[in-house]
């Protein structure tokens, strides 16, 4: 398994390389008088490979059952990397080497290309996009950017790096960008070099913060085996207009373990208090953050009892 999200319904979305069509997936486990079981281990794969490796893709319900299965693949090698939740389903992101065949409708125009598609709730298609850099292009992270009530999606930004396949091209081994708008046309591209360029950089993740601010975290090194880890953090005015700034924002709602008090205005200190529906304060904490994060577990037993 490549990637695995949690879903707005409970649930949980999985992400598969899968090059066969005999594959079982395992769901949460049950431990229970000292041993452990794992009920979706045996439900086996019901979809056919396209080609020599697909997307699998399964959504479970909170309760670890396959309420659906998803395979996309051309004839060729597809390889499935990263997951994300948009305001309307998923974004499956990884890259491609098959042509325009069986449920790929996008074809290829150097190596290995970057295959997007994005699904609903229930994994029917919405779109599909196919994007180049050229040589072996690899897929390592995604972000969404949502707005203020996360009721619409205003864009995505990949981050990744391209290996050299044959001829070595200027900006091989660089961290990239690449960011769409909600619909997957691409509006820009950036090479991300830094102050110590090594011959061999590697991208593990990007962040997007929502203070605008992108966080990429990879590996550098003059040659491979004596890598170092290589943090860059950014910022980019072209998605800063696209926050949409709130006062206050306090968010997941209801809470469970942990809330999170975000702060849209420019501010040196806050304090930040918290009151039950009584009046009586529980909780006063100082912040120079623009996000805060909160232990609320202890909140939620004291209002319990």
């Amino acid at each position: 398994m490549e990637k695995m999200i949690p879903t707005k319904d409970g649930g949980a979305l999985l992400g598969i390389y899968s090059r066969s069509s005999g594959i079982r997936v395992s769901g949460p486990a049950d431990k229970t008088a000292g041993t452990t079981t794992h009920p979706v281990s045996r439900t086996p794969k019901s979809t056919e490979n396209y080609g020599e490796g697909d997307y699998w893709i399964i959504k479970l319900s909170k309760e670890g059952k396959v309420e659906w299965e998803k395979n996309f693949g051309g004839k060729a090698d597809d390889h499935i990397r990263t997951l994300a939740l948009t305001s309307t389903g998923y974004l499956i992101g990884g890259e491609s080497r098959s042509e325009r065949s069986g449920n790929k409708s996008v074809g290829i125009e150097e190596g290995t290309d970057l295959w997007l598609i994005s699904l609903n709730e229930r994994g029917e298609e919405l779109w599909q996009k196919s994007y180049n850099f050229g040589n072996r292009d690899i897929l390592m992270g995604t972000s969404v950017l949502h707005s203020a009530d996360d009721k619409s999606s205003k864009g995505i930004l990949l981050g990744g790096y391209t290996q050299a396949e044959g001829k070595i091209q200027t900006d091989d081994e660089t961290f990239w960008m690449l960011y769409l708008d909600q619909e997957g046309n691409e509006k820009w591209r950036k090479y991300v070099k830094g102050e110590s360029r090594k011959r061999e950089e590697r991208l593990s993740d990007i962040k997007l913060n929502r203070d605008g601010s992108i966080i990429l975290a990879g590996t550098s090194a003059e040659e491979l085996g004596k890598e170092n880890w290589k943090i860059v953090k950014l910022g980019d005015k072209q998605l800063d207009q696209l926050i949409e700034k709130q006062d206050i924002k306090i968010y997941p709602n209801p809470v469970s373990d942990y809330a999170y008090v975000e702060i849209g205005y420019d501010f040196k200190e806050a304090d930040i208090m918290l009151y039950d529906m009584g009046g009586r304060q529980l909780q006063s904490l100082k912040t120079k953050n623009k996000v805060t994060k909160i232990n609320t577990q202890n909140l939620i037993q004291e209002l319990i009892w």
